[in-house]
């Protein structure tokens, strides 16, 4: 079961984790614009370490979930928007939508000392608002997506310790360009989710 979520604090809440460029609040939407070159990638195949992605955090405790949702207006390759999960410089998650390869792709960054990469094609969601959840309960975090009007589908399940402090909040970077502006139209909270399966 999924459960409704209500409106979190205003995006004044929460704290940055790397400033970005800069982040306006416009019509109760925040429209973020991403410093060229931040990103989030530790190692894997690619060798390097990347800490500078754009999180706008605030406490994730146990059996919450939180939602965020932006507007898929991006184009250019590694564009990324969605919600990132803070525990550490080696521990944490984002997920979201990043394009690659000239499609835009749902999907999830686990890292535990190095990073994997999970995707999945979505070229029907461009254009269009997407929500990302993440549902912490129990010994995990479900990640779940979905643009506007459609069912959430599910991401991924990954291992969170219980009792953890962690944070999470928006996110977005810009791994190869300047000039992206991302605008979030929400960051809502909740309960989690009652069940993995529907």
């Amino acid at each position: 079961m999924i459960a409704a979520r209500t409106p979190a604090s205003p995006w004044t809440t929460g704290s940055w984790r790397n400033p970005p460029e800069d982040a306006v609040v416009e019509g109760g939407h925040l429209r973020v614009t991403a410093v060229e070159g931040s990103d989030a990638w530790r190692r894997t195949s690619y060798g390097f370490v990347h800490d500078s992605a754009h999180a706008l955090l605030a406490p994730f405790p146990q059996d919450t979930a939180l939602d965020v949702s932006f507007l898929l207006d991006y184009r250019e390759q590694f564009d990324q928007a969605g919600i990132y999960l803070h525990s550490s410089a080696e521990h944490w998650i984002k997920a979201g939508v990043e394009v690659s390869d000239g499609v835009p792709q749902v999907g999830a960054v686990v890292t535990d000392r190095v990073s994997d990469w999970s995707v999945a094609p979505v070229p029907e969601w461009g254009g269009q608002e997407v929500t990302v959840r993440m549902s912490r309960s129990g010994d995990a975090v479900t990640i779940r997506a979905r643009r506007s009007g459609e069912a959430f589908r599910l991401v991924r399940v990954v291992p969170l310790e219980p009792g953890l402090e962690v944070s999470a909040g928006p996110y977005c970077c810009s791994p190869t360009r300047a000039g992206l502006t991302v605008t979030f139209t929400g960051w809502a909270q909740g309960e989690a989710d009652a069940a993995l399966h529907g």
